[in-house]
């Protein structure tokens, strides 16, 4: 298997677009990243989505992008993995790149979400989830997460002002953020007011419904300054899973696939916890973020909401997460995040940061897929 590197990256800012469609969004971020690489030869397409059939009407979107983004006979393929769509087509493009099978791969994250209205969007979200035992009983992600925040409040005793940090944190760094959705700062005051969802999920507990699309060039990382003089190398791709509904988990409270697609990754890489700079969590709801440090070994089991109370998750705490806003504060449109989060942690390893730059070689990034049934790791390391 070879190495393989970034060598460009690109996106869209994440909103509310009402004048571009779910074509125009792909070949924007996927041109932008090929600008940035060069214009190398590229020889495939991976395509990351959720929602775009039950949303727009449109199936077979990795050729359609293709075919727009000018790159007609290419290999194009789209992976589904719900909400780890994106960094599931990026994992089957590192295969493509490290097997050698291909030298050049561009992968982009697309979704298009606010084009329908709000129960036609939650009603296709709630796909990620069991079909026969949870979702045709009337449950929605948003119960399904205040579930999983009601019994970790009770079960490590805590409130829910506990969580405040994770969303604080988050939009404070989306101000920095030119592709974010968010440019408000959050207090303690507000998050506590916030207008509950499904109790104890508010508003301010959940990340937005929105529009985006973000993608990275991969080549070996033999060639990789041919093309950039800032490539970001792949230390390590993981893949886990568990059960779709929850109540056939073994433990409510705790992400199996999570914790094994780190471990993995952790192994490949020769790393551990302690080693990484940032990490790029799947902040979809609070309650995930906590959770997610915990299966990644940065805090003990319940201990998750302490690293965010203590300040531990800001930029200049032990384990900086959301670095650029995370899906509270940049945004979260599903299929498209996972790509968001690598290329932000690209910006990160090349420098590129801004204001919300970390001093980091290392830095990990996790996305969710449903509750927790596909979780993807990934490490990357900078060049420099």
């Amino acid at each position: 298997m070879r190495q393989v590197s970034i060598i460009g990256i690109g996106q869209t800012k994440v909103d509310e677009h009402w004048d571009k469609s779910f074509r125009d969004l792909g070949v924007d971020a996927v041109l932008a990243a090929i600008q940035d690489a060069g214009s190398p030869p590229v020889e495939a397409l991976y395509l990351g989505n959720m929602l775009a059939g039950q949303l727009t009407g449109q199936e077979h979107t990795a050729a359609l992008v293709a075919d727009y983004a000018g790159y007609r006979g290419i290999e194009a393929l789209r992976v589904e993995a719900a909400c780890a769509a994106g960094s599931s087509a990026f994992r089957v493009g590192y295969m493509a790149v490290a097997s050698g099978l291909i030298d050049v791969a561009v992968v982009v994250g697309v979704e298009k979400m606010t084009d329908m209205l709000g129960n036609e969007v939650t009603a296709a979200l709630a796909s990620a989830a069991d079909a026969d035992y949870e979702v045709m009983h009337g449950v929605s992600f948003v119960a399904l997460n205040a579930l999983l925040m009601r019994r970790y409040m009770y079960e490590h005793q805590v409130e829910r002002a506990a969580f405040a940090n994770f969303a604080i944190n988050a939009h404070r760094n989306a101000m920095n953020n030119p592709n974010a959705m968010f440019h408000a700062p959050l207090s303690e005051a507000a998050f506590g007011k916030a207008r509950m969802i499904a109790d104890p999920v508010s508003l301010l507990d959940s990340a937005p419904i929105c529009d985006g699309a973000a993608a990275a060039v991969i080549c070996p990382t033999a060639r990789a300054r041919e093309f950039s003089a800032h490539p970001v190398h792949v230390r390590a791709s993981a893949v886990a899973t568990d059960s779709l509904a929850l109540h056939d988990r073994k433990d409510l409270l705790f992400l199996q696939a999570g914790r094994l697609s780190a471990q993995k990754a952790y192994a490949q890489a020769g790393a551990g916890p302690e080693d990484m700079d940032l990490f790029e969590l799947h902040d979809a709801f609070t309650i995930m973020s906590a959770l997610s440090l915990e299966a990644a070994g940065f805090a003990p089991r319940g201990q998750g909401v302490r690293l965010a109370q203590e300040g531990e998750i800001f930029l200049g705490g032990r384990i900086p997460i959301s670095t650029m806003g995370g899906l509270k504060g940049r945004g979260h449109p599903v299929g498209a995040t996972g790509m968001y989060q690598i290329v932000e942690l690209a910006q990160q390893l090349r420098g590129e940061a801004g204001k919300n730059q970390v001093d980091c070689r290392l830095g990990m990034a996790q996305n969710i897929g449903g509750s927790g049934g596909t979780i993807i790791t990934h490490i990357f390391e900078s060049a420099d």
